[in-house]
Parts: C-alpha cells; structure tokens; sequence
C-alpha cells in the first residue's frame, strides 16, 4: 500500500483526535457554520415565494430585504457562533413589500411552509439543533441541517437499546493443533487478497451492553462527541424524524412529509468525498478504494467496515452475496468438466450416430398438414449431436451434485450468519415493532372520522387499531389483481407458444429451401427474444404493482411490510421469470397426439412438438438467452443506465427551478449536503437480493439442461459485487443503517427453492 493511504489509515475507526476531525469535517461541509456542531441528518424541500414591492414609482425592483444565508434554530435560540438576521448596516433600507393575491398553487405552498415550520418547532421541542437557508430568493432548494447534542444521543440510545462497547474486554479463544496451522497457512496465501483496511483485533473483543445514561460508568467514554458514530448518530435522528408527527393535515413522521411533498428527501450524511487526492481519509473514500472499484475485482470484501458504513443490514447482504459468488467456484469447475465431457464424448454417442448415419433411411411423419413432406431422420443430425454436449450421463451426476450444493451453502451461510452476528453484537437482538407512519396517519383519520363511536373496535389495551373491515378492500385488491397478474404471464406464454405453431406453419409453406430447412431454428431464436422481452417488461410492473398491493394492505410494522412486499413481488416475478421455461421442460411436445390423431390448437394448427433429439437442447437455448439477457439487460444496463438518466434529468430540473441570479453569500464549493443530494436515493434491498434469488433459481432449478449456467452466474456475480458496491459508495445517498440479526424471508426462500430444484432435476 502507498504512503498516501497508510497516512489516512489511523483516522477510520474514530482514531483521530477532535480536532482532526473537526478540521476534516468542516472542510467537507460536515458542521455547522460554527465549526463545532456535526451534521447528523439533512431535510430538503423546494420553495417558492410571490412577493412585489408597494411602490409603483420605483425604477427598478430593489432588493425587499438583505440578510445573512445562514439561520440557526437550537431550541429556540441562536448559538454563539450562528448568523444573526441582521440588515446590511443601514444603506439599503428595505422597501415596504405586499404579497400578490395567492392562486391555489401558492396557498398549496403556504400550507407546506406552516407544515415546515410546525415540524421543525417539534424537532426542536425534541432536542434537536437546526440550522437551514433563508429563503432570499423567489424559488429553490432549501437545506434544513440537523444536530442531535449528546443529551438527545444518549436518551434515544437508551430508548432504543443500543449494545455499546464497555472498558471490559475478553479474550477469544483460538484454534490449536492442525486446524490452527492450516488457517496460518491459509492466511499467508490469502494476503494478496485481502483488502488494505485497518483490521480489528479478533484476540481480544469488547463486552457490549444496551446503552444505559444510569450506568456511563461501563462505557469507554473518552469523547463524547466520538463516542457514537456517524452510523448510529444518523440512526437516532431518523427514529425520532419517524415519529414526530405535525397537527396539520395529521401527518406522522418524515415518510408521510416526503410522500406528501411537503419536504423532498430526508437523509445523513456520507463522510466527504471519495475521489480528491489528498492526504485526508474517510471510510468513503477507503471503501471505494479498496471495494467500490472494478480493479480490486479479485480481493475479499472488507465486510466490517461495510457494516460499520452502511449498517448490519446492508453489511449482511454484501456477506449473504460474496459467500454466494464463492460458491459458484467449484459448481462453475464442475459444470464446465461436464460440459467438456460431452464434447468429447460425442464421437461415441450410439443415439447420435444412428441419427447422423446416411445408410440409416428413418423416414418420419411431416411436422405440418398439407404442404409439408416426409423428411429423413439423419437431417436432425445436427441437433442431436448437439444435445449431446448438455444431455449425457454426467448431467445426472451434476443434477444431483448441484442439489447437495444447495444444500452446503444454506448451511454455511447459517454459520457465517451466527458468526457475523457474535462479532457485530446482533445475538440476543430484539426486533424494533414500531408502528410504520403510514399506518398511524390511517389510524389517526381513522380516530378523527369515527370520534363518536364507542370502544367495540378496540383491542384489549383499549389502543385503536386497524379491524379486517378497514383492510378487506386492500386485501380483495391484493387477491384479484394478484390472480389478474398471474393469468397475464400465463396468456403471454400462450401468446408465444401461438406465435411459434402460427410461425412454423408459415414458414413451411415458403418456397425458399433455405427458409423451410430453418425453420425450427428460426421459430426457436425469435420466440426466445420475445419471451425475454415480455419477461423484462413484466418484471418492471409487477415490482411496482407489488408495491401499490402491499401499501393498500396497510401492515403495522415496517417488518411485516417489507415480508409482505417480498412475497408479492417474488411470486409474481417467479411465474414471469421461469413460466416459458416449465412449458418447454415439462408440458411441449406432451400434447401433440399421433399421426392421424393430432391435437390441434386452432383449426389447421397442430401443437408444436419437440425435435427429433428431444427439447432438453431448447430448454438449453431458453434458459441460456433468458438467463443472460435478464443478467445483462435488467441487472447490469439497469442498474447503471436508469440512474444516470434520472440523475441527469434531475439535475435539469434542478437548473430551471433554481433561480438564475448568483447567491454570492452561498460559498462557491458545494457543500456535502448539496452533493449527497445531486445522489440517487436509496431505495431499499428488495430489487437486489431479487435479482440474485431469481438467478438463483436458473442455476438450481434448471441446471440439468445448461451445466454451464453457475460459470455464467459466476461471471455475472463478480461484475455485480463491484457493480453494487459502486452504487453504494457514489451513485446513491447514504442509507439509514439498519440493525438485523439475519437476512430474513429471503432464507426462507432460498430454502425452499433448493428443495423444488430436487424435485426438478429428477
């Protein structure tokens, strides 16, 4: 490692002093205008204002007031180093202004503000510091930064049951014997993969307990201002921006605000820039040094200080997904011997031999009525030959090794999972069943509409609650439109099995030989891009339909909504994603009837049936296309080509709603917060684990018919380690980290899709 990292490394892991950091951090746009105060938490919203002079005399319109661009708000006080509101020393006297007749845009506007100013006087109350822009001009953004002191740190730390590390340490226990010299081993041939971060002492582990203000005494508390990390203090503020709640239209927490329109976006901090060359070093910048880049592809994750940046859940997927991608290592060995096997092996396959042997006069039935002919089996000879590469006797020996490494991986990743959780103190977590604020705004209107009923419609603690008639309509919506949906996929999967019956009987009344010859090959290719396509289209509603079922549902907790989301969203994308893949594994050629008894779909059509070397070559084909189409198109195109776009197209939107005139009291750098906020927001982990849930399934469920679907999935899998761990680091605003003891429904899942693969490759 270069001198220029090393110099940076001693100040990760809150090893600076306060001033370092407070010089670090104001450089970055990390304080307040006093230097002293960190920004914990960012709120932004747009406004407009309407405002003319009185006098109409004037020649030209003169400023209507001149103040300073800062205002700071701590409990209704301003700090010692804060702007005061003050006029420019007399020589420009502010002109008498009147506001114009409000249109229902602008009284739209004014309830916002009223909304704004009541939250924040109750973020206050709540002991909070606020600091935000004077709105001096006629529209634009306005930054509201926010403080959390040490007294409101410490109160919702122990609300909230924080484990924090105590002075008392211990010992871990190390292997001995063989096991201890292969692990050194292991190490030292290792270390040109591990990536250049400070590496915590795993001898020696500190003891963590809830936070308690009656017991400081156990903490190591040498700085408070240190002592919670930007992680934890970003967490705090959130859970108290969640549930402080406004009179006005009985708004509940800052979800409702966002969704609402009254502010824009809500989110902490990242720790300054991750590119500048300089001497300075944050977790951001060491992260995507030694993680967020392509060219550091081939080292391990540095898992600690993921979770430590971004939080456990966060950290627990990155985990869930490298031990994954290691994986697919030996599978990808496996499947390629086997694929290898059947190339050489081919020459001496009898089936194939019989087929392309010319002495052989196989005369079989025509594939279609009326126009098409008797045709000699040796023409497939092609096809059968190339069955052979995916369907020989190895492909039973790797069905049934793919099944044990399900298996083997769901098992390992309970011990990496129990292992995680000791070392990041999640043993013993309780699960935070807060109210989502959606629900308690439902609940309040609920309250407000029914304030003359008596208590029938409440629970044993006499706490108002939601009945299964204030739900029955969410839950018949989620019932039709989710059979709706389900029926869709299947019509477009019978949309394409017409469009190839309908093809192919097209095809073969062409008069041109080439055209006849292919026609298989030609119906086969073009239905497979169709299908893909429907897939990708499919997939994109369904994720929003998925969405708009679960909030109608109305669930209580945040858990128990993304649970319910998950479902929805899985269910539906499984039938898009493996439908067209079941038809030809399990149901074409099934139906075909026999000569002189055919089964026909409409009159003239018959039913497609397989090729003369079974269709395990056009499962092949299917799943080869579909598989890397939807890794190529929709996880990787997606993912890099939506955000910029939309990052673009709100940077213009930010250039016509931003006034024109320069500001010359805002500095000429942009501040952190401006940064973060030109960000995409984050949106959640559902899409990715999907994403790898999905592929998945290809490589267990499938796998007997393309061996090389985990080396494909192998691939993919390293590009979208990095490809993520970019979008974390500096495409997207900083999370709200998370605490969570496992990954949830998603093992759940996983579970189950390893016991169907079984039953599939049999």
């Amino acid at each position: 490692m270069d001198a220029e990292v090393l110099r940076g490394l001693p100040i990760i892991n809150n090893y600076l002093d306060g001033t370092q950091r407070e010089a670090m951090d104001s450089m970055s746009g990390m304080h307040f205008s006093d230097s002293n105060r960190k920004v914990d938490y960012v709120l932004v919203y747009h406004y407009r204002k309407r405002l003319t002079q009185h006098s109409p005399g004037a020649g030209s319109p003169g400023p209507i007031h001149r103040a300073a661009s800062m205002a700071i708000v701590s409990n209704g006080e301003t700090k010692k180093g804060g702007l005061n509101l003050q006029q420019d020393n007399g020589q420009h006297t502010p002109q008498e202004a009147q506001v114009i007749e409000l249109d229902p845009l602008d009284t739209l506007e004014e309830e916002k503000r009223l909304q704004r100013e009541e939250y924040e006087c109750n973020l206050v109350a709540a002991g909070l510091e606020i600091e935000k822009d004077i709105e001096n001009k006629s529209q634009g953004l306005n930054f509201v930064r926010i403080h959390a002191t040490w007294q409101v740190l410490s109160r919702e730390a122990e609300l909230l049951k924080i484990k924090m590390p105590t002075k008392k340490m211990y010992e871990i226990k190390k292997e001995e014997g063989i096991i201890k010299k292969l692990s050194e081993i292991w190490c030292k041939l290792s270390e040109p993969l591990q990536p250049q971060v400070p590496q915590e002492d795993t001898r020696m582990k500190s003891l963590s307990y809830p936070f308690s203000r009656e017991k400081m005494y156990l903490y190591n508390i040498r700085d408070k201002d240190t002592f919670f990390d930007n992680a934890t203090r970003s967490r705090i503020v959130h859970e108290i921006l969640k549930r402080t709640s406004t009179k006005t239209r009985n708004s509940m927490g800052i979800s409702t605000l966002i969704a609402n329109n009254v502010y824009e976006a809500a989110y902490p901090l990242h720790d300054g820039e991750y590119e500048y060359q300089n001497d300075d070093m944050n977790e951001r910048k060491l992260l995507y040094r030694e993680w967020a880049r392509y060219g550091v592809f081939y080292k391990f994750q540095p898992i600690d200080l993921i979770r430590k940046y971004f939080g456990e859940k966060i950290g627990l997927y990155f985990a869930w997904l490298g031990l994954y991608t290691e994986f697919l290592i030996p599978s990808s060995v496996i499947g390629i011997i086997v694929f290898l096997y059947g190339c050489i092996t081919i020459e001496s396959d009898i089936p194939s031999k019989e087929m392309c042997d010319q002495h052989n006069t196989f005369t079989m039935c025509p594939l279609c009525d009326k126009f098409c002919d008797y045709w000699n089996l040796s023409s497939a000879c092609s096809t059968a030959r190339a069955s052979h590469l995916f369907d020989n006797p190895a492909t039973v020996f790797f069905s049934i090794f793919m099944a044990l490494w399900a298996t083997m991986f769901l098992e390992q990743w309970k011990r990496l999972q129990i292992r995680l959780s000791y070392f990041w103190d999640l043993t013993g977590l309780e699960e935070e069943e807060h109210p989502r604020p959606e629900y308690e705004t439902k609940l309040l209107q609920k309250k407000l509409k029914n304030k003359n009923m008596n208590t029938e419609n409440t629970n044993e603690d006499g706490e108002d609650k939601l009945t299964w008639n204030d739900r029955m309509p969410g839950y018949a919506a989620n019932f039709g439109l989710i059979l709706f949906m389900i029926t869709l996929t299947f019509s477009a999967v019978f949309g394409v099995i017409v469009y190839r019956i309908t093809t192919s009987a097209a095809l073969s009344f062409s008069t041109n030989e080439t055209t006849r010859s292919n026609v298989r090959v030609t119906v086969t290719a073009t239905a497979v891009i169709i299908n893909l396509i429907v897939i990708l289209i499919l997939d994109e509603i369904y994720g929003a339909v998925a969405k708009w079922l679960t909030e109608i549902e109305m669930p209580k907790t945040e858990k128990t909504f993304e649970e319910r989301l998950i479902l929805k969203a899985f269910l539906l994308k499984f039938v898009n994603s493996y439908a067209p893949i079941f038809y030809v594994a399990f149901f074409k050629g099934r139906f075909v009837g026999r000569p002189g008894h055919y089964v026909y779909v409409f009159d003239g059509y018959r039913m497609e049936e397989c090729a003369p070397g079974g269709c395990l070559m056009e499962l092949c084909i299917q799943l080869s296309i579909i598989m890397l189409g939807k890794q190529l198109i929709q996880n990787n195109l997606f993912e890099i080509g939506i955000p910029k776009l939309k990052k673009l197209f709100r940077k213009m939107k930010d250039e016509r709603t931003e006034p024109k005139e320069m500001d010359t009291n805002q500095p000429k750098d942009p501040q952190q917060w401006d940064l973060d906020y030109r960000l995409e927001p984050f949106t959640g982990l559902t899409p990715e684990y999907m994403e790898m849930i999905i592929q998945f399934g290809f490589v267990t469920l499938f796998v007997a018919s393309f061996p090389l679907a985990p080396l494909f999935a192998l691939l993919n899998n390293i590009i979208e380690v990095r490809l993520d761990a970019k979008k974390f680091v500096t495409e997207l605003r900083r999370p709200d980290t998370v605490r969570a003891k496992d990954i949830g429904i998603w093992y759940n899942i996983l579970s189950g899709i390893g016991k169907l693969s079984v039953i599939i490759n049999v």
